[in-house]
């Protein structure tokens, strides 16, 4: 794809940029040119309160020279403030290089998210329009409902990835997403909150069968469906996990620690366990940058590699690591397409993009008709984990009771707590029913926010420690 960014700064340029960025000796150079539009739309008390857009325009360069990363970054593109741009990244190699012609060759690209309509070409009424709809069907839902809050964003982002190893890559990436967030107060004081939307690297066709009405109603249900929740029970016990989003839960889990820059640092507790057991035989976990639409899905990473389907945890065994090119210089081992940025002003690292565990041999029923008494969570709200040691908590945003084999009262006030790979390896059921996020998940990261996607099937966790405020 021809770039509208070489209008800007020409390949000529580039390639003078890289030699420049090596004239002190560095090991390898990289230019990172990026042009992003965005624009959002928020609502809130039944009214459009806020529409804004936004332009970002800028090239970073990196050096690498061992181990060492010199990075330099400018929103001037003009080619004299770009080259002093370079030799402040190339400072970091020292002194003793000399002059290197550089020529670069367009790499070929997969196309995983065709566009047909773009943002620019969707006006903001339309948005506004659409979460007016979300927010009447949410109030119709239930009379309960007092409040609705939604948004709709969306961006275009051009970038240009260039190597002075002779690699060119362009790429365009669409983002929308829409959602909604709904309070239902029952008049005695009591207010619960819920929350549903969807999107991805999709068309804007994709809310024809992905309606705002879909996403209002579900906002609404979830919120009322928390209304007069019992406490949730504390201690260990079974805990089901629902389909799709709780993806979330193995993302931060297990997800993170499997990023090599924590591997080759050792601060992992999954380092050097490479071929070693970390979970049970049932859990298979995938990283898939390869996804058609979704949101965590690229043609190719932030340092122009194309992005892999790759497997990191096959029936419990661990089998890889997601890995950028500092880590597989460090580490000796090939890039999976997972270094990634959150924009020009950033140096990439390993990141995870579509997350998820692999379909097992159970139904849901079965599942579900397998726990005399446990905790079903069917949606997550906020979690931290520890990477050194994989310990975490999670918020349970929407919960019940299993009682008998059936999903019974509601519970409020529940969280998870336990280590990643102790709950992996007390994985006990795995269903068949595979489903990734609708499309909301964004990743943070040492300060920088990239989209993400997330999958699970239904999984059963024995001796899962639940914290609530039920002890009795």
């Amino acid at each position: 794809m021809e770039s509208p960014l070489f209008d800007l700064v020409p390949v000529s340029l580039i390639e003078k940029l890289l030699s420049t960025a090596l004239e002190k000796g560095g090991d390898f150079a990289e230019i990172y040119m990026e042009r992003s539009r965005s624009n959002s739309v928020a609502l809130e008390e039944n009214k459009i309160r806020t529409a804004a857009c936004g332009i970002g325009l800028g090239v970073g360069i990196r050096v690498i020279k061992g181990t060492e990363v010199g990075y330099a970054y400018s929103d001037d593109l003009e080619s004299a403030t770009l080259l002093k741009t370079a030799s402040v990244a190339a400072a970091i190699a020292g002194s003793g290089g000399h002059n290197k012609s550089i020529n670069v060759t367009p790499q070929n690209l997969p196309n995983r998210y065709p566009i047909e309509t773009y943002p620019e070409n969707v006006a903001a009424k339309v948005k506004a329009d659409m979460l007016l709809r979300g927010n009447d069907a949410a109030h119709q839902y239930d009379k309960r409902i007092s409040q609705v809050m939604g948004a709709f964003g969306d961006s275009t982002k051009d970038i240009v990835i260039a190597t002075s190893e002779g690699v060119l890559s362009t790429d365009r990436q669409v983002m929308y997403r829409m959602n909604f967030t709904a309070i239902a107060d029952d008049g005695s004081g009591e207010r619960q909150t819920g929350f549903h939307g969807g999107g991805g690297r999709v068309d804007f066709s994709h809310y024809d069968g992905f309606t705002p009405e879909d996403a209002g109603i579900e906002a609404a249900r979830m919120a009322t469906a928390q209304i007069g929740a019992i406490a949730a029970p504390a201690g260990p016990q079974t805990v089901v996990l629902s389909p799709g989003w709780s993806g979330v839960f193995l993302h931060e889990a297990v997800g993170h620690g499997l990023e090599a820059d924590f591997i080759h640092k050792e601060t992992s507790l999954f380092a050097n366990q490479l071929g070693e057991k970390v979970a049970s035989d049932l859990v298979t976990v995938i990283d898939n940058g390869e996804i058609a639409h979704k949101r965590g899905t690229l043609n190719c990473d932030d340092e122009g590699v194309i992005a892999q389907d790759k497997v990191l945890i096959e029936k419990g065994v661990l089998k890889g690591y997601m890995v950028d090119r500092l880590s597989s210089q460090v580490m000796d081992i090939a890039s999976t397409g997972s270094g990634r940025r959150q924009n020009y002003k950033h140096a990439p690292m390993p990141r995870m993009t579509n997350t998820y565990m692999a379909a097992g041999p159970h139904t849901h029923e079965e599942i579900i008709s397998s726990v005399d008494k446990g905790l079903y969570c069917a949606a997550f709200g906020g979690g931290q984990v520890d990477i050194s040691n994989g310990n975490f908590v999670f918020e349970v945003r929407e919960g019940y009771m299993i009682e008998n084999g059936k999903i019974t009262a509601p519970v409020k006030g529940g969280t998870l707590i336990g280590v990643g790979p102790e709950s992996m390896k007390n994985v006990s059921m795995v269903g068949n029913n595979l489903e990734l996020d609708p499309g909301i998940g964004s990743c943070g990261k040492d300060g920088q926010t990239v989209p993400v996607g997330v999958g699970l099937p239904t999984i059963r966790i024995d001796d899962m420690t639940v914290g609530g405020t039920d002890v009795g």
